[in-house]
Order: structure tokens, then C-alpha cells, then sequence
């Protein structure tokens, strides 16, 4: 509980972490946590590293945790977000600041699970608003999620009314540096 700094009988972060590990090492399959407030429109200067402290001790936990149980090999750890930020402060009411939705380069890690850890894949310009070198495209992300969790993506299409349809579109190609 200490590591993960949970607190017995109270929800949040740290504790769903401690429960992940919990079920992967009772044997389920697939864990998925959701860790809502992260839509910061304003008061970006307070509100993002109090969010970034909830969450930094209890994934760093989980990895050491999953590590030291011989199970972090076996267990592929995704974490992300639906899209990115804008690295530009917007003008609030109020005089707060915030961020506005992005979606041509944000960041996600992934550990264990057949990864090849300590790299970083692709990169952005200055000001980190576009992908200037080894763009993932979100497709080819999918398709070697799916691929580490043991499913071609390739075989997951289907046809329907004249179009092929997949998890990953009708593209996807792995990204082999995350491959081990």
C-alpha cells in the first residue's frame, strides 16, 4: 500500500494500480484503467503536476511490482491518452491558462510485454506541435499493440458492404524497434 500510496478504503489511482496487479497475477487476461481529469482547458500551472503527482508513484509501483514478481515480461503496460495537447498556453477567463486539444503528436510509453525498453521512438519540432522524425502513425501503434498481446491485426478484417474493415483500418504496420 505504501509504494503504490494507497490508502485502504479509498478510491483513486494508487489503489486501481494495486488492484491491477492484484488480477494480473491472479491470471486475468487484459486490465484496463481509466484515470479521469486530465481536460485541462485552465490553471494548467497548478493543475497538471498535482494530476502528474497522483499518477507517477503509483505506474512506477506497478512496473517495479510486476517486475520483481517475474510478471512485468509477460505483461504489456500501455499508458496514454485519447489525443494530445497543445505545448501553446491558451488565454482564460479569469487569467488562467490552459491547453487545446491536439492531434498530430502526443506521447504514450509502453513496458514490458515483449518491448524493447529504454528508447524513445519518434520526435516532434521545437515546439512540439508536429512529428519531425520516425512518426508512429496510430495505426501501426495499434497493430503492434495487438501484435504484443498475441493478435495478427491483419487477420482481424472483415468485409462488409464492399469494404474491408479492421481494428487498424486498412493499414497498420509493426513497429519493429519496440519489438525485443
Amino acid at each position: 500500500l505504501e509504494m503504490y500510496g494507497a490508502r485502504p478504503g479509498q478510491p483513486g489511482f494508487a489503489s486501481n494500480c494495486l488492484l491491477a496487479r492484484r488480477l494480473v497475477e491472479k491470471g486475468v487476461r487484459m486490465v484496463q484503467l481509466f484515470d479521469q481529469g486530465w481536460d485541462h482547458h485552465g490553471n494548467i500551472r497548478k493543475r497538471l503536476p498535482e494530476k502528474c503527482r497522483q499518477v507517477d508513484r503509483p505506474i512506477a509501483a506497478l512496473l517495479r511490482d510486476l517486475r520483481q514478481r517475474g510478471l512485468l515480461d509477460e505483461t504489456l503496460v500501455v499508458f496514454g491518452g485519447e489525443f494530445g495537447r497543445t505545448p501553446m498556453l491558451q488565454a482564460q477567463a479569469g487569467g488562467a491558462a490552459g491547453r487545446d486539444h491536439h492531434k498530430d503528436a502526443f506521447s504514450v510509453w509502453l513496458a514490458g510485454g515483449g518491448v524493447r525498453g529504454g528508447q524513445v521512438i519518434g520526435q516532434t519540432d521545437d515546439l512540439g506541435y508536429f512529428p519531425v522524425e520516425d512518426p508512429v502513425d496510430i495505426h501501426d501503434l495499434h497493430a503492434t499493440i495487438l501484435h504484443l498481446m498475441g493478435l495478427d491485426h491483419e487477420r482481424l478484417t472483415y468485409r462488409f458492404q464492399g469494404r474491408d474493415y479492421r481494428l487498424t483500418d486498412v493499414s497498420g504496420t509493426l513497429v519493429s524497434q519496440l519489438l525485443t
